[in-house]
């Protein structure tokens, strides 16, 4: 009954393995594929001119809401301040060493 079970478990195991892998194998064409940062790093200036004449042609202007640019403030002075309070705790261990 044992060897029985351990024999399933073994089986199912590599079935498992062998659907991992192909489901790995499935995925590598969508998660970064190489071709696709080829393609933009020859054509980038042809994408950029196509971005361009786009938001000409349709006036797109981004203006972000008065919430946005509070978002934005906010999170840029909490990131100052925290670089500002490492700095002071490296300069201290500095210090004391």
């Amino acid at each position: 009954m044992n060897e029985e079970k351990i024999k399933e478990i073994l089986e199912e195991n590599a079935k498992l393995k062998e659907e991992l892998e192909a489901t790995k194998e499935h995925l590598k064409k969508y998660t970064a594929p190489s071709y696709k940062k080829e393609y933009y790093e020859k054509n980038k200036d042809v994408i950029k001119e196509r971005n361009a004449n786009y938001k000409k042609n349709t006036n797109y202007k981004y203006e972000p809401t008065p919430e946005k640019k509070k978002e934005y403030a906010r999170r840029a002075y909490l990131k100052k301040k925290e670089k500002l309070q490492k700095e002071l705790e490296e300069k201290q261990n500095n210090e004391n060493i």
